[in-house]
């Protein structure tokens, strides 16, 4: 299978011809809910989810990003039961991650504007890969209090003699604006819901390694293979439209023709 290439087609076409254990990471937001007008196009998702845990290395992960649809004043709970038919296909739900959006659109008027959507971090057996994001603690230096396990004060990890390191590992709530890092990236937006460029960026660099390969059964605009391209990891990706599929290797084209990204 021909590698750093975007197929035009339905994914379980191009998963068909994987091998097992093939792909270290997929990053991937489906069309959900009907909340995202995708040319018309639906998914068998059951089937979809079968295939990744095939096609994913042991070790690799998938992270599904899913939000759900409020109708007659009740949520679907579409995303929760997705995230259980991955653990019934054998993926361990290592964490349930939020994307907050900084620039969200109000919408609602009968209750608190819905403004994250979950980021399930599914793992093929022990995760083999990790690179924790770093934050700076806003109470280094100041004392930490302890937690209770089994009756016994445990000092915190983030703690040294019960100080706070200045440096701790990243939140798995994520605060990040909708769409590209690039202003000048107009591309992208020809997409009804452009993929944040961060939001990936910083998914394929906690879950994966330079030369690993990288997957999106959802292309869309090419965010999973910019930000791919930029961190050094190879990556393939499907988009069944038509219309998204040449945005994104417009999009791509014209990035890689660029010296500077920023």
């Amino acid at each position: 299978m021909e590698i750093n290439k975007i197929y035009n087609e339905n994914c379980l076409d191009t998963m068909a011809r994987m091998e097992d254990n093939f792909i270290d990471l997929t990053v991937t937001s489906p069309p959900y809910d009907n909340l995202r007008e995708y040319n018309g196009y639906s998914f068998d998702f059951e089937n979809i989810a079968k295939e990744l845990y095939r096609v994913t290395k042991v070790g690799g992960v998938v992270v599904w990003i899913v939000g759900d649809a409020t109708k007659n004043g009740n949520e679907s709970g579409t995303s929760f039961k997705q995230a259980l038919f991955f653990k019934e296909c054998g993926f361990n739900l290592h964490d349930t991650m939020i994307y907050r959006k900084l620039n969200y659109l109000p919408i609602t008027t009968n209750r608190y504007e819905p403004q994250f959507e979950y980021m399930f971090i599914l793992s093929k057996s022990k995760l083999k890969t990790f690179n924790p994001i770093k934050k700076t603690n806003k109470t280094s230096g100041l004392r930490g209090g302890n937690h209770r396990h089994n009756g016994k004060d445990l000092e915190p990890l983030h703690t040294k003699n019960g100080i706070v390191n200045e440096i701790g590992i990243k939140t798995n709530v994520w605060d990040v604006a909708c769409g590209s890092m690039n202003s000048k990236d107009k591309i992208s937006f020809k997409h009804p819901a452009t993929f944040p460029e961060k939001l990936a960026a910083d998914h394929i660099y906690s879950w994966s390694n330079e030369g690993d390969l990288i997957y999106d059964c959802f292309m869309g605009s090419g965010t999973t293979a910019k930000m791919s391209h930029i961190y050094n990891r190879n990556w393939i990706g499907s988009e069944l439209s038509i219309e998204y599929f040449n945005i994104a290797n417009v999009r791509l084209k014209s990035y890689l023709n660029q010296t500077t990204l920023f």
